[in-house]
């Protein structure tokens, strides 16, 4: 209990907030559509649709913290969320083309599992690993992107990616932010973590949305 008083005192009092919050409120978001569900017609409206997706769907919010936790605790890389987001425009592009990836939204939430669980159990992997990890999830993940800009014209289409490649990107590092040891009062595993055990929890939450919704 000490510990975790000192942590939500400690510069990681946002996100530890954050996951809880997303936890509580997955299941009035699993549309994870922006514009009421409409086809963006413009660039700014295809921007804002894409900085938003990645973060009112709280299964892919939760995955790009994870995301940002892992490459901070492999070295504070931002190599890993840039492989990541290159993934998510991938699996864009594979929706787009009529591939089908089965059973897109329950791999998704188990790679929100997966990846949470890592963190939270501390298993070292070596960055190649992860990024192996990041890439099959951004596939996933993108394919579900995918979803609500197929058949937009080109503009709102390329601000789109625009809008959600910077969102996950920017997500990511600031996640990334937590595992800085001078940040914190509480060791940057700790904080890890319990945010780590946060993303199971959203994890958990959408899949059983997904097999007993």
């Amino acid at each position: 209990m000490i510990m975790i008083s000192r942590a939500l005192r400690s510069g990681a009092t946002p996100l530890l907030l954050v996951v809880p919050a997303l936890l509580a409120g997955t299941g009035t978001a699993a549309a994870h559509h922006m514009m009421d569900g409409q086809m963006p017609q413009t660039f700014v409206q295809g921007l804002l649709s894409g900085l938003g997706h990645p973060v009112i769907g709280f299964d892919h919010l939760a995955f790009i913290i994870a995301v940002g936790l892992a490459a901070g605790l492999v070295g504070r890389s931002l190599v890993l969320p840039a492989a990541f987001v290159l993934a998510t425009i991938a699996g864009v592009l594979v929706h787009m083309a009529a591939i089908d990836l089965p059973l897109a939204e329950v791999v998704i939430a188990l790679s929100v599992i997966i990846a949470g669980g890592l963190i939270v159990s501390e298993t070292e992997l070596p960055a190649g690993a992860w990024a192996v990890l990041f890439a099959i999830a951004g596939l996933f993940h993108g394919y579900a992107y995918g979803e609500s800009i197929i058949g937009a014209e080109p503009a709102p289409l390329y601000a789109y990616f625009i809008g959600f490649a910077v969102i996950q990107f920017a997500v990511a590092s600031l996640a990334m932010m937590l595992t800085n040891p001078k940040a914190a009062a509480v060791p940057a595993s700790l904080t890890a973590r319990m945010v780590g055990a946060g993303i199971v929890g959203v994890g958990l939450s959408a899949i059983g949305a997904q097999l007993f919704g």
